[in-house]
């Protein structure tokens, strides 16, 4: 059953009380990394868990649905090319969160880019346990995640 989230802003990035925080180097520049997190369909095409994504309100949200049947109605709530792109989820079916926002930074490494992924989220004791339980997996999805788009932008 689909719940509205606690609204945050980008500030909650910084100051949640689960925060999971991953970066890796990409070989595209920036601004071709930017580009790809702002076609909001494509993410289904290099993030594996993402089974369906699409643009709503004239791009200033999203409708995400994970592979599990998770789904996200999401609001951006920075879009700062080509160094900043962030998100907040609005309306859930997941449960026991309460609020969530995601953060990627963008910055020049080399010929290239680093990609820097903040996870940020609060929710039930239940919940945050699991969520920190499931750092991992996390981390194996935001590598192969990076890996699968840097290929893409080769292309």
């Amino acid at each position: 059953m689909p719940r509205r989230l606690r609204p945050v802003e980008l500030d909650f990035v910084a100051t949640a009380p689960v925060r999971h925080v991953f970066e890796r180097d990409m070989a595209a520049p920036p601004e071709a990394v930017y580009g790809a997190l702002e076609d909001v369909p494509g993410w289904a095409e290099w993030f594996a868990q993402v089974s369906a994504a699409r643009p709503v309100g004239a791009g200033a949200g999203r409708d995400i649905t994970l592979t599990g049947g998770i789904r996200f109605r999401e609001t951006v709530i920075a879009a700062k090319g080509p160094g900043l792109y962030a998100y907040r989820v609005d309306v859930t079916n997941l449960p026991g969160v309460r609020a969530l926002a995601e953060e990627w930074r963008l910055a020049p490494a080399g010929g290239g880019t680093r990609v820097r992924w903040i996870f940020a989220t609060d929710g039930t004791a239940a919940y945050r346990l699991a969520v920190k339980v499931a750092r991992a997996g996390q981390a194996r999805a935001f590598r192969d995640a990076v890996r699968a788009l840097d290929r893409r932008l080769k292309v």
